[in-house]
């Protein structure tokens, strides 16, 4: 088994036993890390993997938007956070358009200031 399997097989063994704290968690830091590679292929003008890592990062922060739990509108933070999510999801596709890399920065210091939040309770 080499290296790239082995570490396949430990990311979907560490993602099936995960709780939901953690899962949340792995989502943010999958999001941040795609943003971080985006950064990076724009530093090297690499737009094809620009594009990749954004809508990756879209995708993220797309599924912790439709994991929310509202309770019937009942739930504030819910509702907090799905407005949050909106605005993180247009500063990545305009930071995907304009290939603007202070959006890029902007959305990944408020993904960590949420996983920060998140890991602490």
């Amino acid at each position: 088994m080499g290296y790239g399997n082995a570490a396949n097989v430990y990311k979907k063994n560490q993602i099936q036993t995960a709780s939901p704290k953690q899962l949340v968690v792995l989502l943010y830091e999958g999001a941040i890390k795609n943003i971080r590679l985006a950064e990076l292929a724009q530093e090297q003008q690499d737009i094809q993997k620009v594009n990749q890592h954004l809508i990756k990062a879209q995708d993220i922060v797309s599924e912790l938007s439709n994991s929310l739990n509202h309770q019937g509108g009942e739930n504030a933070i819910a509702s907090e956070l799905d407005a949050l999510y909106d605005y993180l999801l247009n500063e990545l596709l305009q930071a995907n358009l304009k290939k603007d890399t202070e959006k890029m920065v902007s959305a990944r210091n408020i993904l960590n200031e949420l996983l920060e939040a998140w890991a602490s309770i």
